[in-house]
């Protein structure tokens, strides 16, 4: 069976997990709206928008899929002195609209194009500020220098995009998002389609069984609502960083 369908836009709605196993291509379908609503659906089930303006409104699920265990991050000696010394400081959840805007920035700039949006980066914010979606974010002297967002549901958190201004910023970002959520108890960073920095962090590519017996197991745990700089505990080699 081809993982291809059409929505209609009037009501959220989406294959579930069951009927997902029987699927096999990576863009899963066209239609409905780049709305809350609709990506609260689709988050808990593995889906994902991906499309660029002016194209049609467009649903991932890719197989195999990028997935970690936050525990498994690697910190390679290259990162140590950025861990050990303060040279970035770290906040979590302060600029997420900003961190949109320079993501977008990075892939225009890198790519010629993005599909970060204005229609993405207003819903985004908009689950930011139900306490769903947020940002971990690298300063250095007042300048936020890098960043990454995603959406958190149950123990998961979704990551989305990130960016580097300056060099490490990214990686920085992304091993603390993965210590903070390891020591914070989540099971899962869903990092969508492997690369070669993701597979430098210690992501793994699972099948597409594996990823929605996970989401499945997901469906029990409540989400973790709200700022999370003044509700998750900060690892220990984070604290000298982090600026509440």
């Amino acid at each position: 069976m081809t993982l291809q369908f059409f929505i209609p836009s009037h009501t959220p709605s989406f294959p579930t997990i069951e009927e997902i196993r029987h699927f096999d291509e990576d863009l899963a379908g066209f239609g409905g709206k780049l709305t809350v609503d609709w990506l609260l659906e689709a988050y808990p089930k593995g889906f994902f928008p991906w499309f660029n303006p002016g194209m049609p409104t467009m649903w991932w699920h890719p197989n195999p899929r990028a997935l970690m265990r936050p525990g498994d991050i690697r910190i390679h000696k290259s990162m140590r002195p950025y861990i050990n010394q303060v040279k970035f400081n770290l906040r979590i959840d302060y600029a997420f609209e900003e961190v949109m805007i320079l993501a977008r920035q990075e892939h225009i700039k890198n790519h010629g194009l993005t599909w970060i949006s204005d229609d993405f980066i207003r819903e985004y914010t908009k689950l930011h500020h139900m306490g769903l979606a947020h940002s971990f974010e690298a300063w250095q002297n007042g300048r936020l220098i890098g960043g990454l967002y995603g959406l958190s549901m149950g123990k998961f958190f979704f990551g989305e995009s990130m960016f580097s201004k300056v060099a490490n910023a990214s990686k920085f970002c992304f091993i603390a998002l993965a210590r903070t959520l390891d020591v914070n108890d989540f099971k899962y960073i869903d990092c969508q389609i492997q690369n070669p920095h993701l597979s430098f962090m210690g992501c793994q590519e699972v099948e597409r069984n594996i990823f929605l017996d996970a989401l499945k197991e997901n469906e029990k745990y409540p989400t973790i609502k709200g700022n999370w700089a003044k509700i998750l505990k900060i690892p220990p080699e984070f604290e000298k960083h982090f600026i509440g």
